[in-house]
């Protein structure tokens, strides 16, 4: 009898926790649901693969040759002439911006925001901060300590907490998130958190006193300015291409 009872008690039981469950999976697939599809109108898609239609060439009103639409991605290819930076047309303060990016061997590029066009700046990078891209495996930049220069660093001014970049050749999701209200920014590639950074003030100052940007009229000085990607005189791809503003 007793034996019986036992086994009574541990099918109901059984049931119970299947039950309890199933009904946990589905309750975490309402709140995906729920906190993902709102959340999705908020991002403008800035390059889908077909057009260009958010950018231009930095200090002009056209694209420049170079970046041409490859199978869907955007794709940088090195002409005689460097410096054909392109920026997005419009300007952002607070915001997250999503992207892939994919390198040539040995290649090297960077992504930047806050950038001020003005003519008396030839380039993105003397007001925009950079998130570097590379080839960490081939390109000597990222041998050097502290790795400032490696794939996802605030370029020349903090360095990734962990390497994970993929080699070249092979996709990369990078996240950079800007939120001058909170005066953080923040880098996350492939999954992984791997640079957190002030925005302004004395520790903002301090980073950039301290790197090659040292005394550059205008360099970080614009809380609202473009989204760049650079030409460094080395193939790369972008795609799916997305920003949500923030307040």
């Amino acid at each position: 009898m007793k034996t019986k009872l036992f086994l009574v008690i541990l099918i109901i039981t059984s049931m119970a926790c299947k039950q309890d469950k199933k009904q946990t999976s589905e309750d975490v697939a309402t709140a995906q649901v729920e906190i993902e599809t709102p959340a999705a109108s908020e991002w403008t898609m800035l390059f889908d693969g077909t057009n260009f239609d958010h950018w231009r060439g930095y200090l002009t009103d056209e694209m420049y040759p170079e970046w041409t639409i490859e199978d869907g991605t955007m794709a940088f290819t090195p002409g005689t002439e460097g410096g054909k930076n392109i920026i997005t047309k419009n300007t952002y303060t607070s915001f997250i911006l999503s992207l892939e990016w994919k390198i040539s061997e040995g290649g090297n590029s960077g992504i930047f925001w806050s950038v001020y066009e003005d003519p008396k700046f030839k380039e993105a990078y003397q007001t925009g901060p950079e998130i570097q891209v590379l080839d960490n495996e081939r390109h000597p930049d990222a041998k050097a300590n502290p790795k400032f220069h490696q794939a996802g660093a605030l370029y020349d001014m903090v360095q990734p907490k962990y390497d994970v970049c993929k080699p070249a050749g092979e996709w990369n999701e990078c996240i950079l998130k800007v939120d001058h209200s909170a005066n953080q920014g923040s880098v996350t590639l492939n999954g992984t958190v791997i640079v957190e950074f002030p925005l302004h003030g004395e520790a903002w100052d301090s980073m950039v006193a301290n790197s090659k940007f040292n005394g550059w009229e205008g360099f970080g000085k614009h809380h609202t300015g473009h989204i760049g990607l650079q030409d460094h005189g080395d193939k790369v791809w972008f795609r799916n291409i997305k920003i949500k503003e923030l307040k």
